[in-house]
């Protein structure tokens, strides 16, 4: 008993953390194949439909600041209504959160 002690107190620090290592990696269960395939179509159509989302919303924020840039007063309203629609998400959001 405490010969085995003295063991892992005078092993080396890198060489203990990498057995640990291993051992932890031999308890995960690794996905199979089907699944490995399946978990990357989803993260593929995931990150494009994001791609997309985020491609329409810089679309149309450079659209409305380039109207507000010309002084239209259409897109000052438009603009107006956008950021008011926004700080009322973001407090019923908060709202949210403290209940």
């Amino acid at each position: 008993m405490a010969s085995s002690k003295r063991k892992t107190r005078n092993q080396n620090p890198i060489l203990r953390y990498l057995q640990n290592t291993i051992a932890e990696l031999r308890k995960v269960r690794w996905p199979t194949l089907e699944e490995g395939w399946t978990m990357t179509k989803l993260v593929l159509i995931a990150s494009i439909l994001m791609s997309i989302f985020l491609g329409a919303v810089d679309f149309f924020f450079g659209w409305l600041l380039r109207g507000i840039i010309e002084q239209n007063i259409l897109f000052i309203i438009l603009g107006i209504v956008v950021v008011a629609a926004l700080l009322g998400a973001a407090v019923l959001i908060n709202q949210g959160e403290e209940i």
